[in-house]
């Protein structure tokens, strides 16, 4: 299962497997008693990734301010060169925070121009202080960049990534060309950041990055996209029953409209609405989606059509619960987004994927081997997670950044299916095959289906794939370590259970990572996640660190 990662704003490429130090950390008079003092170095671009504590003294002045203030006193630290910090970075976004401090994202820029996935999160307590600067910032980037030499222009950009990809797709999403600063190891350059986005004649997702001199592809992130229109129906909320992919009979919130009941659920959010695909997406014409919406002449849906629909609009429902009751979060963006989903999409389609330009979820039924990839819970679960993290961290999906995508949507498709408490377990995906025994993956033994489960055992080759799927292997382990604990490589954890996990790891992911994020950042992040929620000298917070510990993430 995949996803597509979007973020328009130079690559740090963490394709470069990175490693952090610990430095201490100046301390000013606590005013965040929960806050740790650390000092964390991504070393292969020499450059700060996490650092916290009492980073700056009280202050009235405005959030904004503080932030930039710390960083032009930590200049040197940053390599800022003579650029000023809001010469350096664009505010995206500024929200409160649920324990009371005011969270900032960050864009970093060079003369105006977005470095593609260098985006820091800072977090200032409720006396003015700066207590969290997390994310690394590009270093050096007035001695590495000359003045833009754009001999390719944008259009140009686009017919040079479409002669890499080798056919003209028939585009759902009109192709994007825009100008960023893209850093990968020492190299930095400026570069036009193409988006493909089709359907047909397959679905197909390209992030290809052009330089924007000489008209080289210095970098493409291969993920999955889809398109189209929404039909609004008014009517009356009702309820009805269908049956589901094993037959089981499950409640549905419904839409009546004079005599025809439709999918709709009018009780969460702005509406959950499930459509039919009508195995389309192969065919030229990808105006379809997101289908037909759903409908019956009685509120009954039992029909063997129907079992696919009955899942996704079950389970999106139970999501939609288990975010809004355990984590506080209204649908996948905070602010009660309808969620949308299209199943029977193709002919034999195995896969599942969520579209963040079309803010919907797209459900194959599987090519005979496999049920719909909607008859399991931890599935949709694991795709609607892919859609908070792109509200929130934008985790780009690439290289460490990527496996951290893919497991954050394992763990919370985990800890969804444990919400419904229906036969659950740490295997992903295990509903989906008609074999018993059959899953995706395993966070209790991510060896079980060939995936790491100590950092040391990484995967290190350039299959993005592999980087995302296969290394997601050593994060899953470390949080089915925080909430079952067990001895692992000679470390020793004491589980926490799987609702302070959940709550860790939630904090984290909307609260302190960013696109570029590392394993090692996320430690940090996790760590004090958990010195937030429970206090620094917590069992919580020993538990994450000895995680991290037995799977060799430093």
């Amino acid at each position: 299962m995949k996803t597509k990662k979007q973020s328009l704003a130079v690559l740090l490429s963490a394709g470069v497997i990175a490693t952090s130090i610990s430095l201490p950390t100046p301390s000013y008079a606590a005013t965040s008693s929960n806050v740790l003092s650390t000092e964390k170095y991504n070393e292969v671009i020499k450059s700060p990734e996490f650092i916290s504590g009492q980073l700056t003294t009280p202050s009235s002045t405005k959030t904004e301010d503080v932030v930039f203030r710390y960083v032009d006193e930590n200049k040197d630290k940053y390599k800022l060169g003579t650029k000023s910090a809001k010469e350096s970075f664009t505010v995206k976004k500024q929200e409160d925070d649920k324990l009371g401090a005011k969270v900032v994202r960050l864009q970093q820029t060079y003369s105006g121009v977005p470095v593609w996935g260098s985006t820091q999160v800072a977090h200032v307590d409720n006396k003015g202080v700066l207590t969290v600067f997390s994310g690394t910032v590009i270093p050096d980037l007035d001695k590495k960049l000359q003045q833009p030499n754009q001999k390719v222009s944008a259009d140009e950009a686009v017919s040079i990534a479409e002669k890499e990809l080798g056919f003209k797709p028939n585009y759902d999403v009109k192709p994007t060309s825009e100008l960023v600063v893209y850093a990968k190891n020492d190299t930095v350059s400026y570069a036009y950041h193409v988006h493909l986005g089709f359907l047909s004649p397959q679905p197909g997702n390209h992030d290809y990055f052009v330089e924007a001199e000489t008209g080289k592809i210095l970098d493409h992130i291969e993920v999955l996209h889809t398109a189209s229109t929404k039909k609004n129906i008014i009517g009356t909320t009702t309820t009805g029953t269908g049956k589901d992919s094993f037959g089981n009979t499950k409640k549905l919130n419904l839409l009546q409209s004079n005599n025809t009941f439709y999918l709709v659920d009018q009780t969460r959010g702005k509406g959950i609405y499930t459509y039919d695909a009508q195995s389309q997406g192969s065919e030229d014409d990808t105006s379809f989606l997101p289908g037909v919406l759903l409908s019956n002449s009685t509120n009954s849906f039992t029909s063997k059509n129907a079992q696919a629909a009955v899942d996704a609009h079950t389970y999106a429902g139970i999501v939609y619960d288990y975010y809004k009751n355990v984590q506080g979060r209204d649908s996948y963006d905070g602010n009660g987004a309808k969620i949308v989903s299209s199943v029977h999409f193709g002919k034999q389609y195995e896969n599942a994927f969520w579209d963040p330009d079309l803010k919907q979820m797209v459900y194959g039924d599987g090519d005979g081997s496999t049920r719909s990839f909607t008859a399991a819970i931890d599935a949709v679960g694991h795709e609607l997670t892919h859609a908070v993290t792109e509200s929130s961290s934008n985790l780009i999906y690439q290289n460490e950044s990527g496996a951290l995508n893919e497991s954050m949507s394992d763990i919370f498709g985990t800890l969804i299916e444990y919400y419904n408490n229906s036969n659950p377990d740490y295997l992903i995906g295990e509903d989906l095959f008609f074999q018993s025994g059959q899953a995706l993956r395993s966070m209790s033994d991510p060896t079980q289906y060939g995936d790491p489960d100590h950092y040391s055992k990484r995967y290190t080759g350039t299959n993005q794939s592999k980087l995302v799927h296969t290394n997601s292997g050593i994060i899953n382990k470390a949080a089915y370590l925080v909430a079952e604990g067990g001895t692992h490589y000679g470390v020793t954890v004491n589980g926490i259970g799987k609702d302070k996990m959940g709550k860790i790891f939630y904090r984290a992911n909307t609260q302190y990572l960013t696109e570029s994020a590392t394993f090692s950042q996320t430690r940090q992040a996790l760590v004090q996640s958990a010195a937030d929620l429970y206090g620094t000298q917590s069992a919580e917070v020993t538990s994450v660190t000895k995680a991290f510990d037995a799977v060799g993430v430093k």
